[in-house]
């Protein structure tokens, strides 16, 4: 039932342009794209601490597993942990959520600024770059709630593991339910992860066309 999950994060810079250039449009556009990518911090952060909880509730469902009716009070004792460890979950997915909001705010503040640019060729390499990143963001939406989804499931699964009556025809198709669930959640990540190269790949480009100077960090992992 768990899945390793493959985000990518997006490409830091560093600006090299001296301040002596002032606030051009595009120095501007920089400040807000690059200031975006730093609020996302926080969600690279919660990717470790997701994948390890991960890790975790899938010990204890396979230890569940191994268990027969005698144990039930074992079951029981591991399903609470486990739904424990879902909410945990949730919560660092929530954390997640807060930090793509926060960069999509700051990212938004570059749309009028793009309508001003006064370069033709700039200016439509910008807008492509804007409207990756839009598609990135709600893409992200679906994931977020695909994944969510399939948490509610999961804490459904131990709810009903905690029925010592529980029929296991019913138990079973819950599972099968999780299992496309995720399968749904795996389809999302992957498009969120296109969209994501798809928008690096654009901002290098637009930086090249409007002539700004930068030097890559990358990590794409």
């Amino acid at each position: 039932m768990r899945i390793k999950k493959l985000f990518l994060i997006l490409i830091f810079t560093t600006f090299f342009i001296l301040s002596a250039c002032g606030e051009s449009i595009d120095t501007q556009v920089y400040n807000h794209l690059e200031k975006a990518v730093s609020l996302e911090e926080g969600f690279e952060q919660q990717q470790t601490s997701i994948n390890e909880l991960e890790k975790q509730e899938q010990s204890i469902y396979e230890e569940i597993i191994d268990l027969g009716m005698d144990d039930f009070e074992k079951i029981q004792e591991l399903s609470n942990e486990a739904i424990s460890v879902i909410d945990e979950r949730k919560e660092k997915i929530e954390l997640e959520k807060n930090s793509i909001e926060d960069s999509r705010e700051e990212f938004l503040n570059t749309e009028e600024l793009i309508n001003e640019i006064d370069d033709d060729s700039v200016k439509e390499k910008a807008n492509e770059m804007y409207d990756a990143m839009v598609e990135r963001y709600k893409s992200y939406d679906v994931l977020y709630e695909k994944y969510m989804k399939s948490l509610t499931l999961e804490k459904e699964l131990y709810e009903m593991l905690q029925k010592e009556e529980m029929d296991q025809d019913t138990v079973t198709e819950h599972i099968e339910t999780i299992n496309e669930s995720y399968q749904d959640v795996i389809q999302a990540n992957e498009t969120f992860n296109s969209h994501t190269m798809e928008y690096n790949k654009l901002k290098k480009e637009y930086y090249n066309v409007a002539d700004i100077t930068v030097n890559y960090d990358e990590d794409e992992s």
